[in-house]
């Protein structure tokens, strides 16, 4: 199951609500010092909402490997550092699924169709002003970035915030509130209703 929406939408809320293993995909950004990382047009910022910061090809064979064997290595990634810190072993035991989420899921939604690994694919959505008001709490309080920072990227996400959700929708993923992504995930999870064929 991946599950996407902009940042602060709840994702990792939702996913923790579930009771299934949960794959942090934001754990595969890539590191601070990667010259491949984009920035903010105009600006000497990184931008971390890009999907060039993000390395979608390791992310995807964790998921690959999670569905075959049931356990994979994942990086511990620090938000605050942008770096990774160590590696962990994920295993999801006898789980009938699991959920892979983060910020870039939809941009993989259709690799993981392809490879026979896609259960369903959702894109939480809350409004502009609540997501803000939800992300900088979060990020304030983890300390992930510099104030400042995170009032420049804020504005930025929420003024996008719409189009944001339009991407996600339109790269595979079901644009949903918060109790009705923890209803498909529930039917997913015992194999009740047509989730499959709506996923499709």
């Amino acid at each position: 199951m991946l599950l996407c929406g902009p940042s602060g939408s709840g994702k990792s809320l939702v996913a923790a609500r579930s009771g299934l293993p949960v794959l942090r995909l934001d754990d595969f950004y890539k590191e601070g010092d990667d010259p491949t990382l984009p920035l903010v047009a105009g600006s000497s910022d990184i931008d971390w909402d890009h999907p060039g910061s993000w390395d979608a090809d390791v992310a995807v064979e964790a998921i690959a490997r999670l569905c075959a064997t049931r356990s994979t290595p994942v990086p511990v990634y620090d938000l605050a550092l942008s770096a990774r810190t160590g590696e962990e072993t994920l295993r999801i035991g006898g789980a009938p699924l699991f959920i892979a989420e983060g910020v870039f899921a939809a941009e993989i939604v259709e690799r993981c169709r392809e490879r026979g690994l896609l259960a369903d694919a959702l894109c939480l959505t809350r409004g502009p002003f609540t997501t803000f008001r939800r992300r900088f709490l979060r990020d304030l309080r983890e300390g992930r970035k510099s104030v400042p920072f995170l009032l420049r990227r804020g504005w930025r996400l929420m003024r996008a915030e719409r189009s944001i959700v339009t991407r996600q929708v339109s790269l595979g993923a079901h644009p949903c509130d918060r109790d009705e992504a923890l209803g498909r995930l529930a039917a997913a999870a015992t194999g009740r209703q047509s989730w499959q064929q709506t996923a499709a």
